[in-house]
């Protein structure tokens, strides 16, 4: 199994920016001192429920702060980025970092930052395919132009280009963020491996990987072909380490529903909708049951469980919930100690 964190920098209530982003950046270190396969980094606007405003910045630090970890985004939103510009900045990391980097991308929501950033809401309704197709192909191909639903521009050079990476893979690994059929089907069929939520349990991820094993077959994906990018999905989750279950639990239970609440409701939807929102105790205590929540050996056990149910042996796992730098580092710790020599 591979297993890595997936890095918030959520903002608990009493805590500035520079605390949240310093915590962020201490577990991404202590996570390759650890041991752990990978680090996942989200993004958000204008909310405290994360202050990491660009991932691929974020990763570009941490890259150059570690040697052998890979640094992923979860997830770069496509929707306010250009996909020329997003792709230019994912080479530059695959090639500088020797082939460590992971370009996670999704659509994001329909929040206010499709107002600020000019995108428009047709950019996350509408556009998505057309903007990750034009991405996929500045990865892919070494030139590239458009004559899409939304991006139109002439023929270009791609500088730099990924397949120029001495020893390593041609393009930098790319996921899909999936949480609906629509978006499964838009990653079966363009042969991307999917990252799937931690809102999700068990029965609901191991019936979108069937779903997606469906669509790649159907889209002319061989079965290797299908094998081997199904080996690279992602589950996110949620780990805390205690010597005794309850004290795990307890811990998330203090400290995330004030953050949950405050981050949750600092969402502003750009057209008005109503929004509707999860209870911030019920919700925490729903992660504490579906993930490596309580001893080493329980979540071992929670974390081959969800591989054996899913066929997902790939984990990005939120292990800031206790909002403590220090507490944050010494979970990372044993998750890579205590956690990891169980798997197989």
């Amino acid at each position: 199994m591979r297993v890595g964190t997936f890095v918030l920098a959520a903002q608990f209530p009493g805590q500035g920016h520079s605390e949240a982003l310093h915590r962020a950046v201490r577990s991404a270190e202590v996570a390759e001192e650890a041991g752990l396969d990978s680090v996942w980094l989200a993004e958000h606007h204008f909310v405290p429920y994360g202050v990491c405003p660009s991932a691929i910045t974020l990763a570009a630090l941490l890259l150059g702060r570690t040697h052998r970890i890979r640094v992923g985004t979860a997830v770069s939103v496509l929707p306010t980025a250009h996909p020329v510009a997003l792709g230019e900045q994912a080479a530059l990391l695959h090639i500088t970092s020797g082939g460590r980097f992971t370009l996670g991308v999704g659509r994001g929501g329909p929040w206010v930052d499709l107002e600020v950033f000019a995108a428009g809401l047709e950019a996350y309704e509408r556009d998505f395919p057309d903007s990750l197709d034009v991405l996929l192909r500045w990865l892919r191909r070494d030139r590239v132009g458009a004559d899409g639903p939304r991006h139109r521009f002439r023929e270009v050079a791609v500088v730099p280009r990924p397949d120029e990476l001495i020893d390593g893979a041609a393009a930098p690994e790319t996921v899909l963020a999936c949480t609906s059929p629509r978006s499964v089907r838009l990653a079966a069929e363009r042969g991307l491996p999917m990252l799937l939520g931690m809102h999700c349990g068990d029965d609901d991820k191991a019936e979108m990987t069937a779903l997606w094993r469906r669509e790649a077959l159907a889209a002319g994906h061989t079965p290797d072909e299908v094998a081997r990018i199904a080996d690279c999905h992602v589950s996110a989750g949620v780990a805390q380490l205690a010597d005794h279950t309850p004290d795990a639990a307890e811990a998330l239970l203090k400290a995330m529903p004030g953050w949950l609440k405050q981050g949750l409701d600092a969402h502003v939807t750009v057209d008005g909708r109503r929004r509707s929102m999860r209870d911030p105790v019920a919700y925490t205590e729903l992660l504490c049951r579906l993930h490596p929540v309580g001893t080493p050996r329980l979540a071992a056990d929670r974390l081959a469980a969800t591989a054996e149910r899913t066929g997902i042996r790939r984990f990005a796992l939120l292990v800031e919930g206790s909002g403590q730098v220090a507490a944050t580092e010494e979970n990372v710790r044993r998750l890579g100690a205590e956690v990891l020599p169980l798997l197989v």
